[in-house]
């Protein structure tokens, strides 16, 4: 089904590795942006919200975003039986298998971060470039927690299956103020909203517990990817010093630090502009010169050999299955290079990759 509000999107529904259904969704033009999910989302709703369409807009101003709700979040599956950091990994693979990109860029916001880390891992070939953006290692009880700090975490869960479904907003605020203290009350109120529409009380304080207990420490010098990390100074939510830790365990990370308070910077704020501005010139390095329209051109002829072409499949086979000569071959492969902005083989095979031939039938 399309949304038809202000940002255009395609959703779509995948299949977890355990059944659950995961809501993914699609828009934009461009090379592929994958974003693994965080909380407090819901796919319908964010579009319009002025907490995330302002990132959405750039993010999706130049690329092909896909972002999915969380399990138990958003349009995704409420009812489910495993809410843990294996699964959440699990349902990254399945999202994105679904969407047919064999090389994308991956952003991790929050604990996505983590998420997004141990799919580079497991899957360097398929990432192009890495962007955390106020992720962390280590959840609340993973950073050697004094016994108030440990706490206060427990203490929050608790909150949470406590407050969070009730009609006064003031338990929900605590968990707001954490995420944007310096949010006006229109925010703050819009912040509340997300939260009422995203999840249910009892799964809201499953996944915060859950938060409580991720570790990918060990994981994280083991990233081979290109790694921008993102974290604001003041981050009241996760400490400045897990961006910190990120950026200097990952081999070559660039890092960027935020002056803001809030946990993702608002639009408005001039980290907002820096934060995004970071994001497009890192990604923008490997940005293809095929005009986003470029497949589009493409004959149907031309789409049968391209296809062919990304499995690695040799002109002479090629003919062979087509029942076509060689030559001919050749004089299509000329057509699909001048199309899509390439000089030989091997980029239009990358190309072809990234906007989803090759795949098996």
């Amino acid at each position: 089904m399309e949304d038809r509000g202000a940002l255009r999107q395609r959703i779509r529904f995948c299949i977890a590795a355990d059944g659950v259904r995961l809501a993914y969704a699609t828009m934009g033009k461009g090379p592929p942006l994958v974003k693994a999910a965080n909380w407090l989302t819901h796919l319908e709703h964010d579009v319009r919200s002025p907490l995330w369409r302002p990132l959405l807009e750039r993010l999706a101003a130049r690329r092909s975003l896909v972002r999915y709700d969380q399990r138990a979040c958003g349009l995704s599956d409420w009812r489910v039986a495993d809410i843990s950091f294996e699964a959440w990994v699990s349902d990254l693979e399945a999202v994105a298998e679904a969407t047919g990109f064999a090389r994308f860029a991956l952003l991790g916001i929050s604990q996505g971060g983590a998420a997004a880390i141990a799919y580079a891992v497991r899957h360097p070939q398929r990432v192009s470039h890495l962007v955390l953006c106020g992720g962390f290692a280590r959840g609340a009880l993973r950073r050697d927690p004094t016994p108030e700090q440990a706490g206060a975490a427990r203490a929050l869960v608790q909150l949470v299956r406590f407050g969070w479904g009730g009609g006064a907003p003031s338990f929900r605020h605590v968990f707001s103020l954490q995420f944007l203290p310096h949010a006006g009350a229109e925010q703050l109120r819009q912040f509340d909203e997300l939260q009422r529409v995203s999840a249910s009380a009892e799964n809201a304080a499953r996944t915060i517990a859950a938060f409580d207990h991720i570790d990918v420490a060990d994981l994280v010098p083991q990233v081979r990817v290109p790694t921008l990390v993102l974290h604001s100074r003041h981050d009241a939510r996760v400490p400045f010093e897990e961006g910190r830790f990120l950026a200097a365990t990952i081999p070559g990370a660039h890092f960027v630090p935020l002056e803001s308070h809030n946990h993702l910077p608002l639009a408005g704020e001039p980290a907002f502009a820096e934060m995004t501005a970071a994001i497009e010139d890192f990604l923008g390095a490997d940005s293809p010169t095929a005009a986003p329209d470029a497949y589009a051109e493409l004959t149907r002829r031309e789409r049968e050999i391209l296809h062919l072409v990304a499995q690695g499949i040799g002109n002479a086979a090629i003919a062979e299955r087509l029942a076509i000569n060689v030559k001919t071959v050749r004089n299509h492969l000329t057509s699909i290079f001048d199309k899509l902005g390439v000089g030989d083989r091997a980029q239009a095979i990358v190309r072809a990759r990234e906007a989803g031939f090759g795949r098996s039938e």
